[in-house]
């Protein structure tokens, strides 16, 4: 195992998910329960990152952060340092990967309340601040925890846009997923195994958490 590689991994995971998280809530709230329009453009950038190639959407964050880019010259003058190949630049990779993972079970979640549910909350006094505290994040959060598990899932087995961003630095950028493919480049089938191994635990636990939720509301409705 290298503990150095999943280190990176574990920290890329887990901060992506804290920042994801109120992303999500937000975006899928307000997908679920506005009708605008454009709204279905909205949902397809949303999306876009599970259908592009990870190799493409790295290639085009790579691009972005430049300091030739806006957006990478902005940054490097407000810090003084460039995005590629750092662990900030891979983790505002990550962002913008995992969107649709964090965004779209919220939203099927807020999707299945019923709206009679919050005028009858509005009726009873409560701001649509309480309500959202007190009647709606209690009946979303399977598709909350969903959304964490899929995100966190994810992020340790990206590899395309992680590579293609921030390269493969030793305790900097080098995730779990990378240490596997340079395992393999170097005939360490055992390694490799290993560090596979780890992941497909990760993945089959994740999406059986996400399953058994979904059954158990399934169960509930029935």
């Amino acid at each position: 195992m290298d503990w150095t590689a999943l280190s990176v991994s574990l920290r890329l995971a887990g901060l992506t998910c804290l920042l994801l998280l109120p992303v999500g809530l937000w975006l899928g709230r307000a997908l679920a329960l506005s009708r605008f329009r454009g709204r279905a453009l909205c949902e397809a950038l949303v999306a876009l990152p599970l259908v592009m190639p990870p190799t493409v959407l790295g290639f085009y964050l790579m691009q972005a952060f430049g300091v030739q880019a806006p957006f990478g010259a902005v940054w490097q003058s407000l810090t003084g340092g460039g995005l590629n190949f750092t662990f900030t630049g891979i983790l505002l990779a990550s962002l913008v990967a995992n969107l649709p993972f964090a965004v779209q079970p919220i939203q099927r979640a807020f999707e299945t309340i019923p709206p009679n549910l919050r005028e009858a909350a509005w009726c009873s006094g409560l701001s649509p601040s309480q309500t959202l505290w007190r009647i709606e994040l209690p009946l979303v959060w399977p598709g909350l925890i969903s959304a964490l598990a899929l995100t966190f899932a994810h992020t340790l087995g990206e590899f395309g846009v992680i590579l293609m961003v921030g390269g493969a630095i030793d305790g900097e950028t080098r995730t779990l997923a990378i240490a596997i493919y340079d395992r393999v480049q170097a005939f360490d089938e055992a390694g490799a195994a290993v560090m596979s191994a780890m992941l497909l635990l990760v993945s089959f636990l994740t999406i059986g958490l996400v399953y058994g939720l979904a059954g158990r509301r399934r169960w509930r409705r029935g």
